[in-house]
């Protein structure tokens, strides 16, 4: 679990504790819960706010989450191109430390704003809510979120985003969906990417698929590479039908 923020938690807000049949002992389990619990109320406040500077803007946000590694960027980058002719579109980066990743998507002509958190392993929605205003969002804009790599804290994360996309790579293991699947349930999409690294690599698109529909049936898959061009066609349609 986190020290800074106490997050690991469910998206309901509830702990481990509280689903135990047990009880534990000690002031110390109810101070914990109580912080996390206010932690997560703080932030489901801020998330709404979002929700409301995006809606009145005609706008909306995609959260994208993974590993680190896993592609996020050069994923983004490639959609970027593919685009940004189609509307406003704007970027909020987050990372623990520099703005290298933030300087690969200025490169593409869309604004980004980057968020480094330090030691925070996770964007919180108070975060990105001042990242919109420092972008100043256009009317209709399509607002990408890149989080911090992590598989667990971001999930549990209300950011107002309309829809998360939760990533891995080829070269993670297709077992990741049954490892992090509080990630997983709570995507609209998973994206698999690097397919063009699959004749090198012990990595079973069928098995992945599988293990991601057994958490979440409503789970729209989409297996490309943003090197080849394999499937961004598709991706990006989805992305378009969302936003319009």
């Amino acid at each position: 679990m986190c020290d800074t923020c106490g997050c690991g938690l469910p998206s309901n807000g509830q702990t481990d504790n509280e689903h135990h049949h047990h009880h534990h002992d000690g002031d110390a389990n109810v101070r914990e819960i109580r912080v996390q619990q206010d932690v997560m109320a703080k932030n489901n406040a801020y998330a709404d706010q979002n929700r409301k500077y995006l809606k009145d803007r005609d706008a909306g946000a995609i959260n994208m989450i993974s590993s680190p590694g896993s592609g996020k960027t050069s994923l983004l980058t490639a959609t970027l191109l593919r685009l940004k002719g189609d509307g406003p579109i704007a970027v909020v980066e987050g990372d623990l430390q520099t703005d290298n990743d933030a300087e690969r998507i200025r490169k593409t002509g869309v604004p980004v704003h980057q968020i480094n958190t330090e030691n925070a392993c996770h964007l919180d929605a108070h975060m990105v809510g001042h990242a919109y205003q420092h972008l100043d969002l256009q009317e209709g804009s399509l607002v990408f979120i890149e989080n911090v790599g992590n598989l667990v804290c971001p999930a549990s994360f209300d950011l107002g985003e309309e829809a998360t996309v939760v990533l891995l790579s080829v070269t993670e293991g297709d077992d990741k969906p049954a490892k992090y699947p509080v990630a997983f349930h709570n995507a609209e999409a998973m994206v698999i990417t690097k397919t063009d690294l699959l004749p090198h690599v012990d990595f079973s698109l069928d098995k992945c698929s599988k293990l991601a529909k057994a958490v979440n049936p409503d789970l729209v898959v989409f297996a490309l590479s943003s090197k080849s061009g394999e499937g961004m066609d598709e991706w990006c349609e989805w992305i378009r039908r969302r936003w319009k």
